[in-house]
């Protein structure tokens, strides 16, 4: 289903999402995006890396890391095309272009020196890549991460600083007009998970048990994006989508363990699969209280 179009002949609401690799869209987002999408929203995702130096759970695929065959990015595009499909999202990019910035790895790790990695990338230059995306596509409303990346990683702080500006310079008449006409965002929003969602998240798993599959149980820590309960400006339901979204974050299987309710990344510690996904609204203007649509009061 697609939305009727507006008098620009685009659908009337339209949603841009910026993530660092392939798998953080479907974690963070996977109801938001299968939501939007099915209701007949544009949705774009703009992802800034292959995810590289991403560490590899099966033991018949880990062959593709980057310390042995380094394949594992040219894989890893396949697998975010496989979530999209769960998703119902035909509109998935790769900043500039598959591969041109190169995973950074973790903080302090010696890949952030490397020459072509996202954390050495000019970020007037890579934004420029996002200004085209958004002067294209037009959305109204963007999702980006925090400052901080959600949780320290040099990709995920670079993708907040790539987004950040070029919001600002597609609204800039005088910024490269051979990428299209200016666009201004009425919405940016970045990722994040109330407080007392994550104990509720947590204690559901502890629970739980013996029952998961996992080494352990990650703690409040390893959420990326915890916030007080009052910055979550926007709850969006997607209870209907779980299934989608679990399926997607299946679909990243060199990355990420599904069992039910609840996930683990490599250290195989189980996390909650939230169903309901949070965002602090950090530029517009929106209705008093928490709303639950991140288009509520803009006009399409």
């Amino acid at each position: 289903m697609t939305e009727p179009a507006g008098p620009d002949g685009l659908p009337a609401r339209r949603l841009l999402l910026v993530h660092a690799h392939p798998d953080d869209e479907s974690i963070n987002n996977g109801a938001t995006m299968a939501k939007y999408a099915a209701e007949g929203a544009q949705v774009t995702l703009v992802t800034c890396t292959l995810g590289e130096e991403g560490e590899v759970i099966p033991p018949e695929l880990a062959h593709l890391a980057a310390d042995r065959d380094n394949t594992l990015g040219e894989h890893r595009i396949g697998e975010l095309a496989a979530a999209m499909r769960e998703l119902g999202v035909t509109d998935h990019r790769f900043l500039g272009g598959p591969g041109l910035y190169r995973d950074s790895g973790m903080m302090g790790a010696a890949q952030n020196e490397r020459p072509g990695c996202f954390w050495q990338a000019d970020v007037e230059e890579a934004a420029g890549h996002l200004v085209a995306v958004i002067r294209e596509v037009r959305p109204q409303v963007m999702v980006a991460y925090d400052p901080n990346g959600g949780y320290g990683h040099p990709d995920h702080i670079q993708a907040h600083r790539v987004a950040m500006l070029a919001a600002d310079l597609a609204a800039e008449p005088g910024f490269r007009p051979d990428l299209g006409e200016p666009h201004a965002i009425a919405r940016v929003y970045w990722n994040c998970v109330p407080r007392s969602v994550v104990e509720e998240g947590f204690a559901r798993l502890r629970a739980a048990g013996g029952n998961i599959p996992f080494e352990g149980i990650a703690s409040a820590d390893d959420v990326p994006g915890v916030v007080d309960d009052a910055e979550a400006t926007v709850a969006v339901d997607g209870t209907r989508y779980a299934q989608r979204k679990a399926a997607a974050m299946r679909a990243h299987v060199t990355q990420i363990a599904v069992d039910g309710p609840f996930f683990a990344l490599s250290n195989d510690l189980g996390q909650p699969v939230f169903a309901m996904e949070y965002y602090r609204m950090v530029r517009g203007q929106q209705p008093a209280g928490r709303a639950d649509d991140l288009f509520a009061g803009t006009e399409v």
